[in-house]
């Protein structure tokens, strides 16, 4: 697929995406695998003059980002989106209230999607969620989180997008090294669990083979 000269990288989800940056910097990028994934790729091609944004917030859910969409999406236009979002929509099921069904997480997700086709000639990156059984009561997360992970690979497949099987690749990980290796608490990843996911990503976009 490639890089193009002045591409614009966006990174957008919650707090695996944020992870520190500093709101008040415009040019922050935290310090995971958004930074990783620049300084990587910046090193990779200093000629293409790439530039990169990051606009996660923790704790969002993606209605979060649909209310958010115009102002830290379309307007930056960049002519590459990468969406990480879902884990939250499965943590706050334990919220009286706040569930967000696989209908309604559907229905988010696609509008992100639809808007974005429409408004920009960018190429879409969807990184699935994914959950580890650290601590045990984890595993209950899989009866609302799976049905979320399909759901973001059928819209990777119907629109075209590029895939970033997180899930997976953090369960075959936990073979080599516990799951608290990679994620301490099962979400957040450690920092050899963003290295996974920058990894990933740069496979998933074609640099890494």
């Amino acid at each position: 697929m490639g890089f193009k000269q002045n591409d614009v990288v966006l990174f957008q989800g919650d707090s695996i995406t944020d992870w520190g940056r500093n709101y008040e910097d415009a040019s922050s990028l935290g310090v995971g695998y958004a930074l990783m994934l620049a300084g990587r790729l910046g090193h990779l091609y200093p000629e293409k003059n790439l530039t990169f944004i990051n606009r996660g917030i923790s704790g969002n859910r993606a209605v979060d980002l649909q209310g958010r969409w115009a102002k830290d999406c379309l307007e930056l236009k960049p002519t590459w989106v990468s969406i990480y979002i879902g884990i939250n929509d499965t943590w706050r099921f334990f919220d009286p209230g706040e569930e967000t069904t696989p209908a309604q997480f559907e229905a988010a997700y696609r509008d992100l999607i639809e808007r974005t086709k429409t408004a920009l000639d960018a190429k879409l990156v969807l990184i699935e969620p994914f959950v580890l059984p650290v601590p045990e009561d984890r595993k209950s997360w899989r009866q609302d989180l799976d049905p979320k992970i399909h759901i973001v690979r059928e819209l990777a497949r119907e629109y075209g997008a590029l895939l970033v099987p997180l899930d997976g690749l953090f369960a075959a990980a936990s073979a080599k090294a516990e799951s608290a290796y990679w994620a301490p608490d099962g979400v957040h990843p450690s920092p050899a669990g963003h290295a996974l996911i920058a990894d990933a990503w740069l496979r998933a976009v074609g640099v890494l083979s």
